[in-house]
């Protein structure tokens, strides 16, 4: 089923892994800034997907689009028709915890999640959708390298933006989440299903309960540094 509904890719243009941010626009900075010899493989709905080579190890970077929905479809379709065997999503978050400031980089060990998605599965319990240890090991140390800002743990992927529930994100906080954002569960998840890796790598755009922020310039272009981080995890 190549090319899929969604991906306009041949068999091939794809790497092994793949860094994944939301914003598609974000996927084209990094191709421009970041990979040598890139060609671009998917423009379906604008959700472009590019090809290169970062120090010499061949990567590709596509958008997921925002939310669960969108990142289940396009992380299923990579790993199970483009046989993709690691994907790093590399995107933005509110900060919840209080050890957490703006721009600073989480490296999300698992994924809470109040989406119904995983009960697509089946599972006569409360799964728990967690990264590749592998790839874990390997953002820490390339964040430790970058001296960076660096947070481990458990974070929040959430359905709702514009929430009804005031209380919603004092409730997560109080069980140790660090952040919340929309993707990484459905990703995690089918990671686990189709037995493949996945991380995801977050930096905090914006605080919960302050309510500091960035611009959306900011979010498009800049938080470079979790960029590098995500693609030395990925080529090491």
């Amino acid at each position: 089923m190549i090319p899929t509904p969604h991906i306009e890719a041949k068999a091939g243009d794809i790497a092994d892994t793949v860094l994944m941010p939301g914003d598609p626009l974000r996927a084209k900075f990094i191709a421009d800034n970041f990979l040598a010899d890139c060609h671009q493989f998917n423009a379906v709905r604008g959700m472009l997907g590019f090809t290169g080579f970062y120090q010499g190890a061949r990567v590709s970077v596509m958008g997921s689009g925002m939310g669960i929905p969108s990142m289940g479809i396009y992380a299923y379709e990579l790993f199970k028709f483009y046989d993709v065997q690691k994907i790093i999503r590399v995107g933005t978050a509110g900060g919840i915890g209080d050890c957490l400031k703006l721009r600073d980089i989480v490296i999300a060990m698992a994924a809470s999640t109040d989406s119904n998605f995983l009960r697509q599965y089946g599972i006569p319990g409360n799964f728990a959708p967690v990264a590749n240890f592998a790839l874990v090991e390997r953002a820490v140390a390339a964040a430790r390298a970058a001296r960076a800002d660096f947070v481990i743990g458990n974070i929040l992927s959430s359905d709702t933006f514009y929430g009804d529930d005031p209380t919603a994100m004092a409730a997560w906080k109080k069980m140790g989440i660090l952040a919340v954002e929309m993707e990484a569960a459905a990703l995690y998840a089918t990671a686990a299903r189709l037995n493949r890796a996945a991380l995801a790598i977050l930096t905090i755009s914006d605080m919960i309960f302050t309510h500091e922020a960035t611009s959306s310039a900011e979010r498009e272009k800049s938080f470079t540094q979790m960029m590098e981080i995500a693609l030395n995890a990925a080529t090491d």
